[in-house]
């Protein structure tokens, strides 16, 4: 049986992704909108959420850039989907503070998420992997104004 490292697991999973994105394409209709880019290495997303009340019903993500950026989008997208904003904003700061190593990251919690926590070993990687995460968190934001 060949044993796969830690390493090679996070690197499986963010090629899946990255090679196979989830939930890649525009939402119509959607409540919110949010083009974000990260100009020192050219990734671009592309949020969009569709809110039922509180619960965010649908999210999908247009972009490019760099395999963490994609593949973390994607992954993000799988995991808000039928959550509540409340609980997609804490998802969202847990991931942060993992990526900042002010947490370890709870594999039972975060799932394939804690894949990302690879990257922290390449510091000019964490903002590709938080671009998406700091765009839903605007958009959650954005989402719970009143509209109209």
């Amino acid at each position: 049986m060949v044993r796969m490292s830690l390493e090679d697991l996070y690197k499986e999973v963010i090629l899946d992704h990255y090679r196979a994105p989830r939930n890649k394409g525009r939402l119509d209709p959607h409540d919110v909108v949010l083009e974000r880019n990260n100009p020192l290495c050219g990734d671009e997303i592309e949020l969009f959420l569709r809110f039922d009340g509180d619960t965010v019903e649908g999210i999908a993500f247009e972009g490019k850039g760099c395999s963490i950026s994609q593949a973390s989008a994607s992954m993000m997208t799988e995991k808000i989907q039928g959550l509540s904003a409340k609980e997609s904003g804490a998802l969202a700061e847990s991931i942060k503070a993992m990526m900042a190593g002010e947490e370890e990251g709870d594999p039972d919690a975060l799932g394939d998420l804690v894949a990302l926590k690879g990257v922290v070993k390449y510091p000019v990687r964490i903002k590709c992997a938080l671009l998406g995460w700091n765009t839903l968190l605007e958009g959650l934001e954005e989402g719970g104004k009143p509209r109209g």
